[in-house]
C-alpha cells in the first residue's frame, strides 16, 4: 500500500435514541404561599382540617348560645326592649368598647406563637366559662336570691345572666376579630373563597345538629346542653390553637404613644384604629355594605323566637325550621364560596339581597300564622345565609389589598338563622 493511502476509518455507529434524550427533571410539587407560609398539598388539608376542627366547635357555641340565652330570658318574662338591648345592643357596644384595643395589640404582638394565637387562647377559656356560667344561672339565682329576698327572683336571675353574658360576649366578640386575623395570615388568599365555604358549610351541620336533636330539648335540659357545648368549645379551640402555626411577620412600626401611660395609650390605640379604619373611603363603602347587611337580617334574628311563641310555634318545630334552613344552605355553601372566588363576594351579595328584599316584603303582608312564618324564617335564613358566605372572604381580600387591623368583617353574622 502507498505510503500516502491510509485505511478508511469505519463511522461511528449512531448513538441509541434513548442517549439523545435529556434526562428527566423530577415535576416539582405545587405550593400555595400566605407570606412566609408555605404549603403542599397535604399541608393545605392538614392546615384545612385543623381549621375546621376548631369552627365545627366556635360554630355550634354560635348556634346555641344566642338561641338558648333568648329562650331563657323570655322564660324570665324579660320584655322587648331589655330583651333587644342585652341580646343586640350589648354586645355592639362592647365591641365598639374593646374590639379595637385587642385587635390593634394583636397586630402588634410579636411572640413564639405569633400575633393572634397568644390572645386567642386568653379568649378561648373565658369564652367557655361564661357559657359554663349562664348554663348554671338558673342555680346561682335561686342560691343568690337568698340573700336578696326583697328582690324578685326574676331580677335576681337577669343580673347573675347578665354578668356571665357579659364575660361570654366580650371573649366571643374579640375571639371573632382575632380568628378573622388568623386566617387572614396563614390561608393563602386564592382559597379563601373555597375556604370560607367550607366554614359556612360547617356552621350549617352544627345548625342542623343543635336544632334537629337539642333545640327542643331546651326546657328541659338547658343547663346540661349549654355546659356540655361550652366545655366542648373550650377544649376543641383550643387544641386547634395549639396545632396551628403563624408565619413570621415584618417588625412592628415604633409605639409613639408608649410613654404616655396604660391607660392613655389604650385610648390612643382606639383613636388610631378608628382613625386607619374610618379615614378611608374604602374602608367606610366596605363597613357600611357589610353594616347594613346585618341591620337588615337583625330584626328576624333577634325576636324570631319570642314572635315564634306569638305564633304558637313550639321550640322544636323552630328547631326543625332552622334545620330545613341549613339543609338548603349547605348544598350550596362551597357552591357559593367558588362564585365568589370567580365573579367576587359583593356581586354574589347584592343577588342575595335583592333576593331578601322580596322576600320581606312577602313576610310583612303574610307571616302572621305558624305556616307563613315558618315558610318566611326558611327563605329569610336561605338568602340571609347566602349573603353571610359570600361576604366572609371580603374582609380578608380587603385587607390584603390595603393595610388593615384584624378587625375587619371576614366570618359575617354568628346568628343561629343565618
Amino acid at each position: 500500500m502507498p505510503p500516502d493511502l491510509k485505511p478508511p476509518v469505519a463511522a461511528a455507529a449512531p448513538a441509541p435514541a434513548e442517549a439523545l434524550q435529556a434526562p428527566e427533571i423530577p415535576e416539582t410539587p405545587k405550593t400555595w404561599r400566605c407570606g412566609t407560609l408555605v404549603y403542599t398539598g397535604g399541608g393545605l388539608v392538614a392546615l384545612f382540617a385543623a381549621l375546621l376542627f376548631g369552627d365545627f366547635a366556635w360554630s355550634m357555641r354560635d348556634r346555641s348560645v344566642t338561641p338558648m340565652a333568648a329562650w331563657y330570658l323570655k322564660e324570665l318574662g324579660v320584655g322587648n326592649l331589655l330583651f333587644a338591648l342585652i341580646v343586640s345592643s350589648f354586645p355592639a357596644l362592647l365591641g365598639i368598647l374593646f374590639v379595637p384595643v385587642v385587635a390593634v395589640h394583636s397586630d402588634r404582638h410579636r411572640g413564639p406563637r405569633g400575633r393572634r394565637i397568644p390572645f386567642l387562647l386568653i379568649t378561648t377559656p373565658i369564652a367557655a366559662a361564661g357559657m359554663i356560667g349562664i348554663a348554671f344561672t338558673p342555680y346561682l339565682a335561686r342560691y343568690a336570691h337568698a340573700y336578696f329576698p326583697s328582690a324578685q327572683e326574676a331580677t335576681v336571675a337577669v343580673l347573675c345572666f347578665g354578668v356571665f353574658w357579659a364575660l361570654f360576649e366580650f371573649a366571643s366578640l374579640a375571639g371573632h376579630a382575632l380568628f378573622n386575623g388568623l386566617i387572614n395570615d396563614i390561608v393563602p388568599r386564592e382559597m379563601l373563597g373555597r375556604f370560607f365555604g367550607l366554614f359556612r358549610a360547617i356552621s350549617l351541620v352544627d345548625g342542623i345538629i343543635f336544632n334537629t336533636w337539642f333545640m327542643g330539648l331546651i326546657p328541659t335540659h338547658f343547663t346540661l346542653i349549654l355546659a356540655t357545648i361550652g366545655t366542648f368549645y373550650g377544649l376543641a379551640f383550643f387544641w386547634m390553637c395549639l396545632k396551628v402555626k403563624e408565619g413570621e411577620y415584618p417588625p412592628v412600626p415604633p409605639d409613639t404613644g408608649e410613654e404616655k401611660g396604660t391607660l392613655r395609650r389604650h385610648f390612643g390605640t382606639m383613636a388610631g384604629y378608628f382613625r386607619l379604619c374610618f379615614s378611608s373611603p374604602y374602608y367606610l363603602s366596605v363597613f357600611l355594605m357589610i353594616t347594613l347587611g346585618s341591620l337588615a337580617f337583625g330584626p328576624v334574628n333577634t325576636f324570631a323566637i319570642p314572635y315564634s311563641k306569638s305564633v304558637e310555634m313550639s321550640p322544636d318545630f323552630y328547631g326543625k325550621c332552622l334545620a330545613v334552613t341549613f339543609c338548603l344552605s349547605l348544598g350550596l355553601a362551597y357552591v357559593i364560596g367558588w362564585l365568589a372566588d370567580r365573579f367576587h363576594p359583593i356581586r354574589i351579595c347584592m343577588a342575595a339581597i335583592f333576593g331578601y328584599l322580596l322576600v320581606s316584603i312577602w313576610g310583612a303582608q303574610f307571616a302572621s300564622t305558624r305556616e307563613t312564618f315558618a315558610i318566611g324564617f326558611v327563605l329569610h335564613g336561605f338568602f340571609s345565609g347566602t349573603y353571610v358566605t359570600a361576604v366572609a372572604s371580603l374582609g380578608p381580600r380587603s385587607s390584603r389589598s390595603r393595610p388593615s387591623p384584624s378587625t375587619l368583617p371576614a366570618r359575617g353574622s354568628s346568628s343561629p338563622s343565618a
